[in-house]
């Protein structure tokens, strides 16, 4: 399957506010000595929980992208793929999924994706 520029826009787009979100994350926590490692580790979990959900839901359609009315799509996706994310990281790490860490990086995940998102609608159908 080909993926098209608009797609990998947002892609690329939902990558970098994973990332903001987990940095933000790390530095609250005044995390910065393991910063690298504390990066990847929720990171790329929560980016694959994502792709593999968000493909279902129709996150990576250009089309329902450019509509309002569809941004329950991205919403709901990222409610879904945190506790995927959080089944990975924990399996990744060889620990258990911690509840609570799932909950706030999933909701501030789920806010950051949405508000990204809704930008993304507004430059692209302003004329």
């Amino acid at each position: 399957m080909k993926i098209t520029k608009q797609q990998w826009v947002l892609l690329a787009g939902d990558a970098v506010v994973l990332l903001l979100v987990n940095l933000y994350g790390i530095l609250s926590h005044q995390m910065m000595a393991d910063t690298g490692n504390s990066l990847w580790r929720t990171f790329l979990p929560w980016l694959a929980a994502w792709v593999l959900v968000g493909w279902h839901v129709g996150v990576f359609d250009p089309q329902y992208a450019r509509q309002p009315r569809q941004l329950w799509r991205p919403f709901w996706a990222m409610i879904l793929a945190s506790p995927l994310g959080g089944f990975l990281r924990g399996a990744m790490l060889g620990n258990d999924v911690v509840v609570l860490f799932v909950v706030i990086f999933g909701g501030f995940s789920t806010l950051s994706i949405t508000v990204w998102r809704a930008l993304y609608w507004f430059i692209t159908t302003r004329k």
